[in-house]
């Protein structure tokens, strides 16, 4: 067995008077540790006698034991100590030990230390207040181990157990033990005059006064030094000086300027003498701590003040103040010095410019500006002036002394750099940056650039009431949708977009908008809303259910018209006929544009797009739940509308944002596009926090469609002929005329193809349910969303899944062909998110499935049982969806569907019943009635 050390031991250290008296106790814990003749001992270290009693932890409670150890004075303790901690060997406690002489070395060389006298009346440095060391002493002592702070007892006190040292005395005793030890060298003597606090023995000297904590060296000191600093110059190059001062130490408030103090003669042994001394002891030592005082030093003539250059005044309004400090030496500045301008860069009108009616006008023009700040209160334009023609660092400005570095006047002698558009003005002034040439700057609006900002910035603060004549309760999220748009429309910007989930009311919110607009002559008008021809029903109906007092006309179709439109209406047209009818429509001064499904005009160059740049409105808004489908060029597109031209020209608008965001190499430039957008877009989804908690579980809507022109054909023809034998009939024959009618018109109402049963048909454009169904599909997906699509005939979904398969979107079918084991595999398919598209026949899907990965079903044709086509939406309306779920039932406006539809609504309404075709008793009504209820009305 080789040899152990004496770090293998435990240490504890044992405090004395004087502090570098003190000694380490290295004392044997165990026999395991081996025979006492295998340690190496250092020569100095001395055994004491076996049988002192020492307190140690052992399984958690104090304990008492004799032990051998050895003892190590503190000089040639602490190396060992050191040796130990940095080479991590040697017992915990050691190391510990070893830490903590590193604490005490780096306390002394920050100054931390101060002369005292020991109870005793012995001289002796101890640390003072350990400043930034803080955390880490915190940190030193929560790790002290119960074997660095063991007690050793000469004997058990009788009635008292044993006790542990306490851990906390014990780490500052040793602390104070290394800073008196440590700063004692020959050279001591020198420096302070006298043997005290120099000489390592124990000087008694219960005679001394000390005066206040300093820095090693000081306490013999009778006085200490300051620096006053002296603005405007006329001798200096920089206008600075600073004049060494000359302060008592302790007692008496004498104060003069080193100088006169220098230039004198004393003599010798008189208390100037030693005060003229004991000054240049001060200045040498504060020398150390900033070097440019010991050019005071080499004067002859023993000048008292020192012309500063550039470098050494930033030092002196820097880290230097803290150094001089430490060195018991005070800087002052004069009071009314504001140490640094703060400056910024600015958008600002010209001078000559006012706030503009319209913010886009082609005249208007701002520009880049640079302004200086003095408490953050921008200079004017003569005192920016004044500083242009600065020459030294310190410039007198309203009563007060300013800091002017050379940057600083780079910038103020440059200060107008460059103009921009009003509209540009305002992306930098949403954003907070700007590009000056190739430097990316943050600016700040000014004037009324400042206001525009804030008032769209606030949009999200401001509400409004209901308006009268709204027959809906809104939503929290919508009263606040409203706000938004009242704000954006009657701002200077003049629109928005509209982006929030589908079935959250956008269409309720636009409706409350125009009825908010007529209550002030400022904003009243008609409103002009441009959407699909799939939606011009369901417009007509929403408006007729929460607006019923407003005029509705339908610009669509051959009769199409807008001759004595009442103020107050609301027009509906579609995007194919607003590229037909633009001269026409541009004549009425619209209030309000809005386009609906707006994502059908995302390229700015498609004729609908072009119409409606040509439309004159007051203000416009875009509505969408999908304002971005493939690019940041459909966003730039409908924005480039809806805020007439925000957002710049789109070759501008790709190479500030679309580029570096689509290439995902900027994060910078995405965050600068959100802050751009933000007041200008308001997109809110089902899943946001505080939105879908507010939504109704599940959300039913009635999507009206109107027919195709080969649709509105074949159905009047067949009504028609069927009509005829139907009055020609009687009893059970003409029930089931009655019966083949009725199938054969929900049929053509469904698609041609299916009542032609056509074996290879064209789909597209034959059918306003399959047009709806497109629209429909597109938003669904573009959110990342999975459907349902329900029909009860099986040719409908054959048709579908043709259709579906011709335009590449991935779907599977489940019918009553379906085999059981197939149809298990595919609703797992489904909820495992492999397609997001399920055709599903209504009598094999219509109950006993779950699939609770859909956010929507589309009910394509429905079953004149409410019950059933209720029990087919609760396929994904049920235990384990966590989303809202959206149910759309198609129906062909003006047509038998749509009748009947009102017919259970009613009964629904009187009697809460659950009807069937049979039950509404559509095959026993007369042949007026009947010819009524299948009769095609035309809008």
């Amino acid at each position: 067995m080789g040899q152990y050390q004496l770090t293998d031991y435990p240490a504890m250290f044992v405090p004395a008077d004087p502090p570098r008296a003190g000694r380490f106790v290295f004392w044997r814990p165990a026999a395991a540790m081996g025979p006492a003749d295998q340690l190496a001992v250092p020569p100095q270290a001395r055994l004491s006698e076996r049988g002192t009693t020492v307190v140690r932890w052992s399984g958690g409670k104090a304990k008492t034991g004799s032990v051998p150890y050895y003892t190590l004075g503190l000089e040639d303790a602490w190396p060992l100590l050191v040796h130990c901690r940095t080479h991590d060997h040697g017992h915990e406690a050691c190391r510990f030990w070893g830490a903590a002489a590193l604490m005490a070395l780096h306390l002394v060389a920050d100054g931390r230390l101060a002369p005292t006298l020991t109870a005793r009346g012995y001289d002796a440095w101890k640390t003072t207040d350990p400043g930034p060391w803080q955390n880490q002493l915190d940190a030193l002592l929560a790790a002290m181990p119960p074997e660095a702070h063991a007690s050793a007892l000469s004997h058990s006190s009788p009635g008292h157990g044993p006790t542990m040292g306490d851990p906390g005395h014990l780490l500052s005793a040793y602390l104070d033990a290394m800073a008196d030890f440590l700063p004692r060298s020959p050279g001591a003597a020198v420096v302070t005059g006298q043997a005290a606090f120099a000489d390592r023995p124990a000087l008694h000297v219960p005679h001394l006064r000390l005066a206040g904590p300093r820095m090693a060296g000081q306490a013999a000191l009778g006085v200490r030094l300051s620096l006053r600093l002296e603005l405007d110059a006329d001798d200096s190059e920089t206008g600075v000086r600073a004049v060494v001062q000359v302060h008592d130490s302790a007692g008496g408030h004498r104060v003069e300027d080193a100088e006169s103090l220098w230039r004198a003669v004393p003599a010798p042994g008189t208390p100037d003498a030693t005060r003229q001394m004991e000054s240049l002891l001060a200045l040498r030592r504060a020398a150390r701590t900033w070097p440019p005082l010991a050019r005071l030093l080499d004067d002859p003539g023993r000048g008292g003040a020192l012309e500063l250059d550039e470098t050494e005044i930033d030092e002196l309004l820097g880290d230097a103040v803290a150094r001089l400090a430490r060195a018991d030496c005070a800087v002052h500045w004069p009071r009314d010095l504001v140490r640094a301008l703060t400056g910024r860069t600015v958008i600002a009108p010209r001078p000559e410019a006012v706030a503009p009616n319209r913010l886009f006008g082609a005249e208007q023009l701002l520009e880049f500006q640079w302004r200086a700040a003095v408490d953050d209160d921008d200079l004017t334009d003569a005192e920016m002036d004044v500083l242009a023609e600065a020459r030294r660092p310190f410039v007198r400005l309203r009563d007060r002394w300013v800091r002017v570095d050379a940057a600083l006047l780079r910038r103020v002698r440059e200060r107008r750099l460059g103009q921009v558009s009003a509209g540009e003005a305002l992306v930098c002034a949403l954003t907070g940056a700007g590009q000056i040439g190739e430097e990316r700057v943050e600016v700040h609006p000014t004037g009324w650039l400042a206001d525009l900002r804030t008032a769209l910035t606030g949009a999200a603060d401001t509400e409004v009431a209901s308006p009268a004549g709204l027959k809906a309760e809104l939503r929290h999220y919508q009263r606040r949708g409203l706000a938004w748009l009242h704000h954006l429309t009657t701002g200077p910007v003049g629109g928005g977009i509209l982006a929030d989930d589908m079935g959250l009311g956008k269409t309720l919110m636009l409706i409350a908008l125009h009825l908010l607009n007529q209550e002030s002559a400022a904003t009243a008008g008609p409103t002009l809303v441009v959407c699909p021809a799939t939606m011009l029903g369901a417009w007509e109906r929403e408006i007729a259910r929460f607006a019923p007092t407003v005029p509705v006309r339908r610009f669509h179709g051959p009769a199409r018209s807008l001759e004595l439109l009442p103020a107050d209406a609301i027009v509906l047209t579609t995007y194919a006929t607003l590229r037909r009818s633009t001269d026409r429509l541009t004549y009425t001064p619209w209030s309000l544009l809005a386009a609906d499904e707006a994502q059908a005009v995302k390229n700015a160059l498609s004729g609908a797009a072009g119409a409606l740049r040509e439309i004159d409105s007051r203000s416009r808004v875009a509505l969408t739940g999908t304002p971005m489908e493939n690019s940041l060029a459909d966003l730039w597109a409908l924005l480039d509308w809806a805020t007439s031209g925000l957002l710049g020209t789109w070759p501008a608008f790709r190479e500030r944002f679309a580029r570096p965001i689509e290439a995902g190499r900027d994060t910078a430039a995405a965050a600068r596009l959100a802050a751009l957008i933000s007041p200008l877009v308001l997109r809110r989804r089902k899943t946001d926090p505080g939105i879908a908690p507010e939504l109704p579980p599940k959300t039913d809507t009635d999507a009206f469609v109107p027919l195709s022109r080969e649709q509105a054909a074949l159905y009047e023809a067949v009504t028609r002929e069927a009509l005829q034998q139907i009055r020609a009939a009687d009893g059970i024959n003409r029930r089931g005329l009655v019966l083949k009618l009725l199938t054969s018109l929900r049929q053509i109402c469904n698609h041609p193809a299916q009542y032609l049963k056509e074996p290879d048909p064209v789909i597209a454009g034959r059918s306003g349910k399959i047009d709806l169904l497109d629209t429909l599909l597109d938003q669904i997906l573009a959110e990342g969303q999975s459907v349902l699509v329900f029909s009860q005939y099986t040719q409908v979904l054959d048709l579908l899944a043709t259709h579906l398969k011709r335009r590449g979107i991935p779907h599977q079918g489940l019918t009553g062909k379906t085999p059981t084991g197939q149809r298990d595999q595919l609703v797992q398919r489904f909820q495992d998110g492999e397609f997001p598209v399920f055709l599903l026949s209504l009598r094999a899907a219509g109950s006993g499935l779950t699939l609770t990965r859909a956010e929507h079903v589309l009910q394509i044709d429905q079953w004149w049982n409410p019950a059933v086509m209720d029990q087919a939406a609760d396929r994904a309306y049920r235990i384990g969806q966590t989303r809202p779920v959206q149910i759309h039932r198609f129906v062909a406006e003006g047509t038998v569907e749509e009748k009947v539809l009102q017919l259970l609504a009613a009964k629904r309404e009187t009697a809460d019943m659950v009807l069937g075709a049979e039950q509404l008793g559509l095959t026993e009504l007369g042949d007026d009635q009947l010819a009524d209820l299948v009769a095609l009305r035309r809008h």
